[in-house]
């Protein structure tokens, strides 16, 4: 029961718990809810609409929310019919304790925009508690001397209800002695004094026992019961007597358990046994005996435990001083707790908005309410934060303070700040508390991808494999997630000249290059484009950086003679007389290569001559010069094999041949050839032998791969191969020979290389007119004139 009044006392301190802040000043008047106590959850209370005196059409689209101070909250509202229900069940006793009115302030906070409603909510006392005497028996002595009249008092009950539900009345059970009457406490309470009607004779009766009920008001009414046992002593005809009949004393709070708080004293006249004074509290609640403690005998109130000022302002405790005859007297300490400041500065918040968006104007980022329990100036509180951060405290009404920003914020310089706001109060000394606030900043897509140059020139060497990597771009953007995430693509050009899309290609998630296809320096040498740089952000933001890309040259090209040229359909020949001197200018090579820079510088090197003496060739510029004066043993014919090579790694090269006809004048109108000297005779015979031998082995190998597979065939059942059959009347008469084989005559053939069914096949396409010997050279020349215009003569 103490325990309940203990907490009935500290809920007398609740206050407005904080709500989220609106800009727009509340209204004076606040609109009142009544409930009664003890209701379920969920019960109707009243409709805010109609109650303050609103209208529907003002509240659509705003959310709202109801708070009291502490940590519970006793009402919740329906936003689609704006009813106030009951959210938990509701004590008045618990939040109120004895006081009459039970009044709850509490707040209704509505958004967009917003706005603070003042309301209270009264509690309805029921009847759910009865009157309860703290002592279920009680002893009593009365002198049997005592004379009709005399007034006994006795400890009252107690009951938790309030007005008509409180205790109203005593009666006592039928007796012929005693009657009871009701007095009223200066606070209100009532109690019963028991009062004598007829004079006690001891020798008649020794004892009394009655029973004292309490009644309250409700309907139907609660009642509660305790036992007296009265006894009748012989005569003692002095009561004790306090030195004050009230006692008023200050103690501060906290101080600690054993403290003195004040010593009662009380005197009574009699001697011996009825002249002893012992002192005990009379009717005191479990709340003070559980506080203060009284010494028997000497008088002396001390504290079991710390008091506290913010629960319990005073103590009023009656004291009762006995002697040892049963006669006492009474007195009354009242207790005033003296404040401290001694609670540190609470700071609770009502409305945190986090992250908050860059680039937003002044914003509201949170609200809270800041409070002390302390009293007076201990309770008066001042908030501050650091003066280095773009954000203000601006005060407002009922202790509310709102941290909103003083302009933009800019993520890409500072993406969180952490916030101290420091409560302090403005006792002595004075206390504070400190709370930390981190407050993100949420990412805009404010910044354009940047690219790490303005211009990426890429170099590809030519005859690249497709989809060759050949270089990224990259770019970066400021901003944060969806907003930094960077596609990349290719603009199309704004001429259609160059098939961009077709050369090159772009990763749109890294910005790698790939060229598509093999590029060929002899027909493109470089090209550009633009690569855009897009964001994810909405609005996309976007950059664009400029690519060139430089083929570079491979050494792909083979030098090409443009003179002599050596296709054999018009004179080769080159005349030099025999009386040229040495130095002569005998003709010149004449070579291009389509290759770029050193790949396309050109060197001339004589592999192989007639006469290795006769002639020189200039390395640089592939003019050929007579090295000596010519004579008569010099050979009419003279044959120079030259190499053009370039300068590329490998190096590339082409054989080119000269035919130089030595003559004696360039008068003459047919140039007759000598013939030829015995040994050409000797070695053109022995060389002739020996491509004879080797044709022959070679025949002879092919005819056995023939009829091998002939032999194969023949047992499959196959038809020969059509391509395989010997056609005579052909524009060139040869052999066309599949696989392996031997020929029937000693010629040089034509060869290709073709693709057969899982075979190759050699294709002899015609044959060529074999060697002539030297010594037939001039009957040849007469009777073949298109042998005497090849200008081959080897």
């Amino acid at each position: 029961m103490e325990a309940d009044k203990n907490a009935i006392r500290g809920q007398r301190q609740v206050l407005l718990f904080f709500v989220l802040l609106c800009m727009s000043k509340a209204g004076s008047e606040p609109g009142r809810f009544s409930v009664a106590e003890e209701m379920e959850s969920g019960s109707f209370v009243g409709n805010v609409v109609k109650a303050l005196g609103l209208e529907m059409g003002e509240l659509s689209n705003r959310s709202a929310r109801v708070a009291f101070k502490g940590d519970k909250q006793y009402l919740q509202l329906n936003l689609e019919t704006w009813d106030l229900l009951i959210k938990e069940k509701l004590d008045r006793e618990e939040l109120c304790g004895p006081t009459d009115s039970c009044v709850l302030p509490f707040q209704i906070l509505l958004e967009n925009p917003f706005q603070i409603l003042l309301a209270e909510l009264l509690v309805r006392d029921i009847n759910d508690h009865s009157p309860l005497f703290l002592d279920k028996e009680m002893f009593l002595k009365i002198l049997e001397s005592s004379p009709p009249g005399k007034i006994i008092r006795l400890d009252g009950a107690q009951d938790l209800d309030v007005g008509i539900n409180s205790l109203q009345n005593y009666t006592i059970s039928p007796n012929s002695h005693f009657q009871v009457q009701i007095r009223a406490r200066n606070d209100g309470r009532k109690y019963p004094e028991l009062v004598l009607s007829k004079a006690l004779d001891r020798e008649e009766l020794t004892e009394i026992r009655l029973t004292l009920t309490a009644l309250d008001g409700g309907s139907p009414p609660r009642s509660g019961t305790s036992q007296i046992r009265i006894f009748v002593v012989d005569v003692n005809d002095n009561t004790p007597e306090f030195e004050r009949q009230n006692y008023e004393v200050r103690i501060p709070e906290n101080s600690p358990p054993g403290s003195l708080v004040v010593v009662v004293h009380a005197t009574d006249l009699d001697t011996g046994n009825n002249g002893e004074v012992f002192y005990t509290f009379s009717y005191a609640s479990e709340d003070i005996r559980k506080t203060f403690q009284i010494d028997r005998s000497s008088g002396e109130i001390s504290l079991i435990k710390t008091v506290d000022y913010e629960a319990t302002q005073y103590y009023e405790i009656d004291i009762e001083a006995t002697d040892g005859g049963g006669l006492s007297g009474k007195c009354t300490v009242l207790i005033h707790v003296i404040d401290l400041n001694d609670n540190l500065p609470k700071l609770t918040m009502s409305s945190l908005t986090n992250p908050i968006p860059e680039n937003s104007p002044e914003t509201v980022v949170a609200i809270f309410r800041v409070s002390d329990l302390d009293s007076g100036e201990n309770g008066k509180v001042v908030c501050s934060i650091q003066d280095d951060l773009p954000f203000a405290l601006k005060p407002s009404v009922e202790n509310f303070y709102t941290l909103a920003t003083e302009g933009a914020l800019d993520r890409e310089s500072r993406a969180e700040y952490n916030i101290t706001i420091t409560v302090t109060d403005l006792g002595s000394p004075r206390l504070k508390s400190e709370h930390n606030l981190m407050v993100l900043i949420s990412d805009v897509n404010d910044n354009p991808p940047v690219f790490t140059q303005r211009a990426y020139e890429l170099y590809l060497q030519e005859n690249n494999s497709p989809a060759l990597h050949i270089g990224s771009v990259s770019a970066s953007d400021r901003d944060s997630g969806i907003n930094a995430k960077v596609t990349y693509s290719l603009l199309p050009p704004e001429t259609g000249d160059l098939p961009l899309f077709s050369y090159i290609s772009i990763n749109s998630d890294n910005g790698h290059l790939y060229a598509l296809r093999s590029l060929d320096y002899e027909a493109i040498q470089a090209f550009q484009f633009i690569v855009r740089a897009a964001d994810g952000g909405s609005p996309s933001l976007s950059s664009q950086a400029l690519v060139q890309v430089l083929v570079e040259d491979e050494n792909d090209n083979s030098p090409f003679v443009l003179y002599p040229l050596q296709n054999g359909t018009a004179p080769c020949n080159d005349l030099v007389p025999r009386a040229a001197e040495p130095g002569y200018l005998v003709t010149k090579v004449v070579a291009v290569d389509r290759d770029w820079g050193q790949n396309s510088w050109l060197s001339y090197q004589l592999l192989k001559a007639t006469d290795p003496g006769l002639f020189t060739l200039l390395a640089h510029n592939g003019e050929v010069r007579t090295a000596r004066p010519i004579s008569d043993r010099d050979a009419i014919k003279q044959k120079l094999l030259v190499l053009v090579k370039d300068n590329g790694q490998p190096p590339l090269s082409t054989a080119a041949t000269l035919n130089v006809l030595l003559v004696d004048g360039f008068s003459e109108p047919y140039i007759q050839l000598p013939d030829a000297t015995e040994e050409e005779v000797q070695t053109d015979s022995l060389t002739t032998y020996l491509v004879i031998s080797l044709a022959s082995v070679s025949c002879l190998f092919l005819f056995s791969v023939i009829m091998f597979i002939a032999i194969r065939l023949w047992k499959r059942n196959t038809d020969a191969n059509d391509g395989n059959q010997f056609d005579p009347n052909g524009p060139f008469p040869g052999y066309l020979v599949n696989g392996t084989g031997t020929l029937s005559q000693n010629y040089h053939y034509e060869v290709c290389l073709t693709s057969g069914s899982g075979t190759s096949e050699f294709k002899f396409l015609k044959p060529i007119i074999p060697r002539i010997p030297a010594q037939d050279n001039r009957r040849d020349l007469e009777e073949n004139p298109s042998f005497r215009n090849s200008c081959d003569f080897n």
